[in-house]
């Protein structure tokens, strides 16, 4: 079984080991490939209003984390924006699913009203099957705007998805 829980900082050494292969393989996420771990926690643990991750209920190990953040200041602060890894040994058990609904729970009663990925990276094809399968749809389409370290240029998707209906008075 599988809790969902606020990171701690002393959570970092076990986050820092499910991303930093993520990002050092250059595949998914727009972050140089040599960052280095005080930019990553500033990145993943810092910067966000928020950052939680998934726990075996049984031992405690992270298996994965998200955070949740303003997609855009001002007159976008009602859209969040949300990065997730997985640790790869429990990919495809449920756990990013898991870690989505939780994500838009926990959007909603911080007040956001939409939830925007602004590049999936279109080779990433698991996580814009599970985006979808969750309710987001495929907004745009940027051609070539993601450098893939083996395919080049490829497609990232713009996902978006409404968490809360617009009133008259949106």
């Amino acid at each position: 079984m599988t809790a969902i829980r606020r990171a701690k900082p002393e959570d970092w050494p076990a986050i820092w080991a499910i991303i930093e292969p993520v990002f050092r393989a250059g595949e998914t996420y727009a972050v140089a490939v040599d960052i280095e771990e005080d930019e990553a926690y500033a990145f993943w643990m810092g910067k966000p209003l928020a950052t939680f991750v998934a726990v075996n209920a049984a031992d405690g190990r992270v298996l994965g984390s998200y955070f949740l953040k303003f997609n855009q200041p001002g007159g976008g602060n009602h859209v969040c924006n949300c990065g997730y890894i997985v640790a790869r040994d429990v990919r495809g058990q449920g756990v990013a699913g898991q870690l989505c609904e939780h994500s838009q729970r926990e959007a909603i009663a911080l007040g956001f009203r939409a939830m925007q990925y602004n590049l999936v990276v279109a080779t990433n094809t698991g996580a814009v099957r599970l985006w979808q399968r969750h309710g987001f749809d495929i907004a745009g389409r940027l051609a070539g705007a993601f450098r893939h370290p083996t395919q080049g240029e490829v497609d990232a998707l713009v996902m978006y998805k409404r968490l809360v209906e617009s009133s008259a008075t949106d």
